[in-house]
């Protein structure tokens, strides 16, 4: 009994993840985090502006937009006092004069988590070199293609295919398929886009790895045992319209309007119905000076809050950030609250991305 009581934090801990995976309602969470530095700082308000590789993430119809032979983006983050590491890397190519592809890759995972499950022997004897560590980590690569159409100007359009691999160690591993779509249409200083996500539902699905050992410890501890089971992402819409405005030629200014709809169920959202559809508005703004330094302001996750008193307020997130652009080599950085569940509000974010070229094609 000494032994089960040892190892009950380590269990309750893995059952509780476990169970988390199969009943929880947002699947895939991970995913909506959000990439590169410029976009965070506008409140993720970019889907009708977004291009280059980091389009990839928010919206495939930006990567034919593209004005380069090459382009690349790189985005790590640490969030919960360090606790959790993400990282994002992407790169985009166009293949003709009309059609571009792009891959992009997201890790988000929590490291050296302690396995005491082997801590005593068979004798009941404590040995801590029985310790091992494992990771919880999500992967996610999502393989782009968008074309400009040839016979509406200033229309392109694009989808995603997008692979899911999730470990919990040696004890669970998910796997997930699913597809984005999207547009974009430029009509003057004018710019309007879409984002279908999860068209058609992204079923991830878990093989749970528990040994002889392992499931003895669970039963003896009264924690249930999690069973292979499905996540479904259920699709996610998202419409922006923004404009450019100029001043001079060295002044710009690009605003942006996002909404974001999801159909799972009521949520936190600013409208949310009993249908199960919510809605969250957001909006960003971008001030140029020469094409060279940037400041970015952005409004996000507007929401309704459930206080102590069974009143509601609203809620939001302010983000702000800095960009330099030299040459093509792209440096920003965002000032919002991802990891808000620590004692630190705000998390600092920074993104590297780089174009190359001219517009050559792959062939």
């Amino acid at each position: 009994m000494i032994k089960y009581l040892r190892l009950g934090f380590f269990i309750t801990f893995i059952a509780t993840q476990l169970q988390a995976q199969v009943a929880r309602k947002y699947a895939n969470e991970f995913l909506e985090i959000g990439v590169d530095a410029r976009a965070l700082a506008m409140g993720k308000s970019v889907v009708s502006s977004v291009s280059g590789a980091d389009a990839g993430y928010w919206n495939p119809a930006g990567l034919a937009n593209m004005e380069t032979y090459l382009d690349a983006s790189l985005m790590h983050a640490e969030y919960f006092g360090s606790i959790a590491n993400f990282d994002y890397a992407a790169v985009a190519v166009p293949i003709d004069n009309t059609s571009t592809v792009g891959v992009s890759v997201i890790r988000f995972g929590v490291d050296d988590i302690p396995d005491t499950s082997l801590l005593q022997d068979a004798d009941g004897n404590v040995d801590y070199d029985r310790i091992t560590r494992f990771s919880a980590a999500d992967y996610a690569m999502l393989v782009s293609y968008a074309r400009a159409s040839e016979k509406i100007e200033g229309l392109s359009y694009g989808a995603n295919m997008k692979f899911i691999y999730r470990s919990l160690g040696r004890f669970a591993k998910g796997y997930g398929f699913g597809f984005d779509l999207g547009a974009q249409y430029k009509r003057g200083d004018w710019r309007f886009g879409a984002v279908a996500r999860d068209v058609t539902s992204t079923f991830t699905a878990w093989d749970i790895r528990i040994d002889n050992e392992l499931a003895e410890v669970f039963r003896e501890t009264g924690n249930d045992m999690p069973d292979n089971n499905n996540e479904i992402s259920l699709p996610t819409f998202i419409i922006g319209g923004g404009r450019v405005f100029s001043f001079g030629d060295d002044f710009s200014l690009l605003t942006e309007v996002n909404a974001v709809f999801t159909f799972d169920g009521q949520r936190n959202a600013l409208i949310s119905g009993e249908s199960g559809v919510s809605m969250y508005p957001s909006a960003g703004a971008e001030f140029g000076y020469r094409d060279f330094v940037f400041l970015r302001v952005g409004a996000g996750e507007l929401q309704r809050e459930l206080q102590f008193n069974n009143t509601y307020r609203t809620a939001w997130t302010p983000t702000m950030g800095l960009g330099f652009d030299y040459r093509g080599i792209r440096v920003s950085y965002a000032l919002t609250d991802i990891g808000n569940q620590g004692i630190a509000m705000y998390s600092n974010i920074f993104s590297l991305s780089a174009s190359f070229g001219g517009k050559n094609t792959l062939f």
